[in-house]
């Protein structure tokens, strides 16, 4: 997803708001950064933004405060919450105020854009195709089904909520804490050596007799993609 959205970044350290614009716009978004809540309310209120990268500790109203702002007017913009590392608290507040999803500071710059782009896919639902493929391999949305090369693959429920978001991320590398958040709803204190097993079990199921397509990345996480 390339050129995709407008992203305002709401931060106020003027270093992590270069950074984010610098490279964000280095791939693809025209981004814009404030660094409180008044200035942001007038770049939203301009309409041209798609995104915010929010973090939650700004002078004046906080992030928490904006994001409450706008549910309450029903305005359902995406929001990236940015978060200190530990405060798990901020994160379980931030997103039952109405944020979508978050990073922790300090952040990847790789995972923010990989969080941004599956933000502004889910809020562009009628620009999606229900079907998701990496070379043979399919996975429909609608019918539930999986197949590679044509041939119908049975998956767990499980199964397939974490190939699904596997294939959401084609090409990138995603954590097993990403993996946890995402397909079991819960943090990285949990057992991460079930993201492991279940990894296991469907790199058999999809994999198995086949050109490799779900891919280890030692120390990083987990990555479907073609060989080279």
């Amino acid at each position: 997803m390339s050129g995709a959205g407008r992203i305002l970044v709401v931060d106020d350290d003027p270093g992590i708001g270069e950074l984010l614009v610098s490279a964000l716009g280095f791939a693809g978004f025209e981004v814009s950064a404030v660094t409180g809540v008044p200035a942001a309310l007038t770049a939203i209120s301009g309409g041209r933004v798609d995104a915010l990268v929010l973090d939650v500790m700004l002078p004046g109203l906080d992030g928490f405060e904006l994001v409450q702002l706008l549910r309450s007017r029903g305005d359902d913009l995406p929001v990236l919450f940015l978060t200190a590392r530990d405060a798990v608290e901020d994160r379980v507040r931030g997103l039952r105020l109405g944020a979508d999803d978050y990073v922790t500071k300090p952040f990847s710059v790789v995972e923010v854009v990989a969080r941004l782009e599956a933000l502004l896919r889910r809020a562009r639902p009628g620009e999606q195709s229900a079907t998701l493929r990496v070379a043979d391999l399919e996975l429909n949305e609608e019918v539930h089904s999986v197949t590679r090369g044509g041939v119908p693959i049975r998956l767990s429920p499980t199964e397939f909520r974490l190939l699904h978001y596997l294939l959401l991320n084609s090409g990138r590398v995603v954590s097993k804490a990403q993996i946890l958040q995402h397909v079991w709803q819960y943090d990285f204190g949990g057992d991460s050596g079930v993201v492991e097993r279940f990894v296991s079990n469907l790199r058999r199921k999809v994999d198995d007799g086949r050109e490799p397509l779900i891919h280890t990345v030692r120390g990083f996480g987990y990555s479907i993609r073609v060989s080279g």
